[in-house]
């Protein structure tokens, strides 16, 4: 018989980083191939790219910021992965989230400060955690698709959002694009000391390395596993599968959503449309090259912020627009998919 112990050793062999590599290199490449259909020299614009992401203190810093909410929205699919399932709904919990930092911090009193901005967070992992934790409560309990009602639950986000935002929410003085009321200075973000880069950046971090130690060095992260390796072995063993998947899933929001409420006490600091940027979206694919493992986030999302970090200079150095990133991160993502299909089935049949 095959202990819990063994299993997850035998899975954590297959996790190395040749496919992933691999996939990487195989996307470049064919971001190559795109880029001499446009007329424009690969290694000329991959250098710029790296220039603008990277090339100078006020590279850094703009990367930097793009990376903070990807630290968070990763964890929203990377942690209900550790028990099997696959969430690609983080856009909703962060627009969700946004909104709930938004409402409340908008109708809490200045007076209150931190306490303020602390609650108007926590609104923000609520909302977050209750919007994918539908989908674990799906998958659990009815049998559905959490890929799919992850997916939908997004649309369905999205349109409460527009809705509130446009209708009973709107400040009445966001004439040009329909806002809610801004948050109160006192309820803002503060930078690091020196630098353009929001704190939620020591947020996210924090969380990812609490996922590490949760996942990999307690009992929980070890029952969890093990659910998401073996669902028999799991029931044989005790554990509470339904607990396990709805918890995962609404933790997993939490951070989705969390990011959206730094956000807006960050950066935005009020709702508007502009918030459903694809960040949550971004975080899947951090996620999956990440493969799934809470530390590797750390650097695929500064890699990947420093992707969208490098946009404007690309546009602005090679008259190419600013959806050619967009293009390198789709590239990315199917390559990674590829990679791990070819790797659960080389023969390419179906098991």
């Amino acid at each position: 018989m095959v202990t819990a112990a063994a299993l997850l050793k035998r899975n954590v062999s297959k996790t190395g980083i040749g496919a992933q590599l691999g996939a990487i290199l195989a996307a470049v490449v064919l971001f190559a191939v795109f880029l001499v259909l446009q007329g424009k020299s690969p290694w000329g614009v991959l250098a710029d790219m790296g220039i603008g992401a990277f090339g100078s203190s006020f590279a850094w810093q703009n990367t930097l910021v793009r990376a903070a909410p990807l630290l968070l929205t990763a964890l929203c699919t990377l942690i209900p992965a550790q028990l099997g399932l696959v969430i690609i709904g983080n856009e909703g919990a962060w627009l969700l989230g946004g909104l709930a930092t938004s409402v409340l911090g908008a109708s809490l009193p200045p007076s209150w400060g931190i306490g303020g901005l602390l609650l108007s967070l926590a609104a923000a992992a609520v909302a977050g955690g209750f919007w994918i934790g539908l989908a674990g409560a799906g998958r659990q309990w009815r049998g559905v698709d959490p890929t799919i009602s992850s997916l939908l639950l997004y649309y369905v986000a999205w349109g409460v959002f527009l809705f509130l935002v446009e209708g009973p929410l709107r400040d009445p003085q966001s004439l040009n694009e329909p806002s809610t009321f801004p948050l109160p200075k006192e309820f803002l973000m503060s930078s690091l000391p020196g630098t353009s880069v929001h704190a939620g950046l020591l947020v996210g971090i924090a969380a990812c390395l609490l996922a590490w130690f949760v996942f990999f060095r307690t009992r929980l992260g070890f029952d969890a596993r093990i659910v998401g390796e073996n669902e028999r072995l799991g029931a044989t063993l005790g554990l509470r599968r339904s607990l396990l998947v709805v918890g995962a899933c609404a933790v997993g929001g939490a951070c989705a959503g969390l990011a959206g409420g730094i956000q807006i006490a960050a950066i935005n600091h009020a709702s508007n449309a502009s918030l459903n940027a694809g960040v949550g979206f971004s975080g899947i694919l951090v996620a999956f090259l990440a493969r799934q493992r809470p530390l590797a986030v750390l650097l695929v999302a500064l890699l990947v912020g420093g992707l969208q970090a490098s946009g404007g200079f690309v546009q602005r150095d090679h008259n190419l627009p600013d959806a050619t990133i967009s293009v390198f991160q789709g590239l990315l993502f199917l390559s990674v998919l590829w990679a791990e299909a070819f790797r659960r089935d080389p023969s390419g049949g179906n098991k």
